[in-house]
């Protein structure tokens, strides 16, 4: 079972990315989940889901983890048992995860649609990408924009915190393959670095919390 791809974000970090092309029955093979993620996967109803979660697992024994090394915590967040930190996305056909030994991490993967120009209202000031008239490069720009405030999200993880008015995204070009951001919240910023990848009509997004200021 092949992995799709592995980045060297720095010394410390890399990320790892699955594409879904096995069966249930062959990603299952190998695996030993905990009681409450097999409690999880039980009640999974999609096949996706679950070779999703199951592809998931796979990752995490690539960089050296298994089910048992891994715990969520009230909000959802992910946590490794060693301290390390940790970020899980999966979409469609793609999963990935990030794993770093010194920096709070976030990554998400989203498909480019079209549905994103509908929604994009909701989560940035449209305005700011007027100037882009190829629908195409449009729907990549907001997907990455989604992507950064998704990533930075899984990071902040508190409860309130607004896509729109709360997290913003430095402006960037679709070749730099970087740029920054910023969360604003109850009086305090955090910053990010951030990166993306695309690939097969999908966008990878991965960030990384520097110090408050």
């Amino acid at each position: 079972m092949p992995i799709y791809n592995t980045l060297t974000v720095n010394a410390f970090t890399k990320v790892y990315i699955w594409k879904i092309e096995e069966s249930e029955n062959d990603l299952a093979k190998g695996i030993q989940l905990t009681s409450h993620c097999q409690d999880r996967f039980d009640g999974m109803k999609s096949e996706i889901h679950r070779r999703g979660f199951l592809s998931i697992r796979h990752l995490m024994a690539k960089a050296g983890y298994v089910d048992a090394d891994l715990y969520y915590d009230e909000l959802g967040k992910p946590h490794l048992k060693d301290g390390n930190y940790i970020s899980i996305t999966h979409s469609n056909e793609f999963t990935g995860i990030i794993i770093s030994t010194s920096d709070e991490v976030g990554i998400d993967i989203e498909r480019q649609r079209e549905k994103i120009l509908r929604i994009a209202h909701k989560f940035t000031p449209i305005e700011e990408y007027r100037t882009i008239a190829n629908s195409e490069a449009l729907i990549r720009k907001l997907t990455i924009v989604w992507g950064c405030k998704e990533s930075l999200y899984k990071i902040y993880a508190e409860k309130g915190l607004s896509f729109l008015q709360h997290i913003d995204i430095k402006d960037f070009s679709l070749s730099a393959e970087t740029t920054t951001g910023q969360v604003f919240y109850k009086g305090k910023y955090t910053n990010f670095d951030i990166q993306f990848i695309e690939f097969e009509g999908f966008t990878c997004v991965y960030a990384l919390r520097l110090v408050d200021s």
